[in-house]
């Protein structure tokens, strides 16, 4: 399950109804993850704008890897502002096995950072600036494919 939002995320909200879709599973194993906006370089939040066409690609490549393993992989991320201390990004994995949820989330949550089609801005003094110094090129993809 891929699930995009406006603006922060309403975590406890996500993380019970991902628990209870899968209650009935026999998955011994559940672990979620959390990213929040944090403070540095003078920053009131994060802006994100996603190409949704690459991310569900993306999304969809890693749900059949997981399918592989026995687990399934969850993902919620949002669109546009996300203030300090709010959370912009959520991802689980749910595994019969410990281990593979283990390997699985941090797998995930790496490539999701390095190839996601996700590109970060700094909310400062009331506008919104593209977040180079913080952002990780996409092979292929124009101006960040191009970064040295």
């Amino acid at each position: 399950m891929l699930s995009l939002y406006n603006g922060a995320l309403d975590v406890p909200t996500i993380l019970k109804e991902w628990y209870e879709q899968e209650s009935a599973s026999n998955y011994g194993a559940y672990i979620p993850f959390v990213g929040t906006v944090r403070e540095e370089d003078g920053i009131e939040g994060l802006s994100f704008d996603i190409y949704e066409p690459i991310l569900i690609k993306w999304y969809e490549a890693w749900k059949k890897k997981a399918a592989e393993r026995g687990a399934i992989i969850k993902m919620a991320h949002s669109r546009g502002d996300v203030m300090l201390h709010e959370s912009s990004y959520i991802a689980a994995v749910f595994s019969p096995k410990r281990r593979v949820a283990l390997e699985l989330i941090e797998e995930f949550v790496e490539d999701f950072k390095a190839s996601a089609p996700i590109w970060k801005y700094d909310l400062k003094d009331s506008r919104r600036i593209y977040a180079l110094d913080r952002s990780t090129a996409i092979a292929g993809s124009g101006i960040l494919g191009a970064k040295s």
